[in-house]
């Protein structure tokens, strides 16, 4: 399993048009994403998960990826993340 931790400057936080982008990128892979905030975990693929958490700015947030291509997936998360500018 790979993990990588984010902090979230977007001023907006992770809302709806980010998160969709998000789950976009992460539907591409076949590993399992999740998406970790304030103690909940939701899969990365869901939509409604990703809504479900309220990420505001200033938030630390950490994305878990397991299966074959798992670093792929995370490569390509964090590639997301800081084009989008929504966190670093």
């Amino acid at each position: 399993m790979a993990e990588k931790t984010f902090n979230i400057t977007a001023d907006t936080g992770i809302h709806a048009r980010p998160a969709t982008i998000l789950v976009q990128t992460a539907s591409k892979f076949e590993a399992d994403i999740n998406l970790e905030y304030n103690g909940k975990t939701v899969n990365l693929k869901s939509i409604m998960g990703v809504m479900s958490l309220g990420i505001p700015k200033g938030a630390t947030i950490k994305v878990t990826a397991s299966g074959a291509d798992e670093n792929d997936a995370l490569q390509a998360i964090e590639e997301t993340i800081k084009k989008e500018g929504l966190g670093e």
